[in-house]
């Protein structure tokens, strides 16, 4: 083969960036399963004791709190991977906007008397017309960052809108700070999240597990659908596969891309409302984290990808729980980038593979 690598040795490459990446994403789950197996670990026993149990119940209970966790930063990516999809612009204050739905359903739920003392039907009750306000709130909030700090610069060069991007970030982490002071502030657990609703196994599935699936499937179905058979969603994917063609065939750009910023910041008011249910914590702060983290999910799964979003997101839960039960959280963020590092090297494009204009 003149010019390049001999066909055997491509064929190699290619194969091992396909094979390779899901054998290393597959050797920490199988190597703690071994181990368990084994070795044993320590589980709490009767009367406060501890014993050496020799199974994979630890691995299981891993990956429910790992999906459950991985479901809210899948909300949050899914925002990422939407707006990025269709104007190619890493929206940084995107984690903030999650942070300030957190805020604003705390504040709701509080306003409205939810408590520990309320019923069943009205704690259901007040946390749906809770979840609407946040979603609604968040969305109004992402469309009125892209009208004033975007679209302006919507033919800038890239590191215009960038910055941009991050400077609404301080913004909405200095508007969290004067709301509700730079401490974490806990928040009553109105879902009792530690509650048992049920075993597989010996495997424990907690009511906050329940609450993050059951908020985040629904949404991930909703805006598959919405994606793939509305009009409005047909218009998104045109509009992101090539502006000028897309207007010239009679769609709104403008409308489409601000609806665009309004479904991703709809998916973050969701994910602030389960995250503080889930976490019973909120900060000012908790949107860096969280964006990067979610970010980071977008980019391992595929960016402009939804499904590669939501792969990504309960790929990066499951290894967070495993490494802090594990190796303890002080080893989670490199064990985290040490695996979006080496799913981008054997696989550029990550999991499921890029929608965007550039990779067609």
């Amino acid at each position: 083969m003149r010019g390049g690598a001999p066909r055997p040795v491509v064929a190699l490459r290619r194969q091992v960036g396909r094979w390779g990446l899901w054998v290393a994403l597959a050797a920490l789950p199988v190597y703690f399963g071994i181990h368990d197996l084994t070795h044993g670990y320590q589980a709490a026993a009767a009367h406060g004791t501890t014993a050496t149990r020799h199974d994979l119940t630890q691995l299981g209970f891993n990956f429910v709190q790992g999906v459950s966790n991985g479901s809210i930063w899948a909300l949050i990516a899914m925002g990422y991977t939407l707006v990025y999809g269709i104007i190619e612009l890493i929206n940084f204050a995107h984690g903030d906007v999650f942070m300030i739905g957190s805020f604003t359903a705390v504040g709701i739920w509080g306003s409205i008397g939810l408590g520990l003392a309320t019923g069943p039907i009205g704690v259901i009750g007040g946390l749906v017309v809770t979840l609407l306000i946040s979603m609604f709130v968040c969305g109004s909030l992402n469309v009125l960052i892209e009208r004033v700090a975007y679209r302006p610069l919507r033919n800038a060069p890239k590191l215009a809108p960038l910055i941009t991007a991050v400077g609404f970030s301080f913004i909405l982490q200095n508007v969290g700070l004067l709301w509700r002071g730079g401490s974490p502030e806990g928040v009553t657990d109105l879902l009792r999240e530690n509650d048992t609703v049920f075993q597989i196994s010996g495997v424990v599935v907690h009511r906050a597990d329940l609450l993050a699936v059951g908020i985040a499937a629904p949404l991930v179905i909703g805006l598959t659908w919405f994606i793939s058979r509305t009009r409005p969603g047909r218009a998104m994917r045109a509009t992101a596969q090539d502006p000028e063609a897309a207007r010239l065939m009679g769609i709104n750009v403008n409308n489409t891309i601000s609806l665009t910023f309004l479904l991703g910041g709809m998916l973050a008011g969701a994910a602030g409302l389960t995250y503080a249910l889930y976490e019973t914590t909120v900060w000012y702060f908790q949107g860096f984290e969280a964006g990067l983290i979610a970010f980071t999910a977008a980019v391992m799964g595929g960016i402009g990808n939804i499904r590669g979003a939501v792969l990504g997101g309960i790929l990066i839960g499951c290894i967070q729980q495993m490494s802090d039960s594990r190796l303890g959280p002080q080893w989670t963020p490199a064990v985290v980038f040490g695996y979006l590092i080496l799913v981008m090297v054997l696989r550029p494009r990550g999991l499921l593979g890029e929608e965007t204009r550039e990779a067609g």
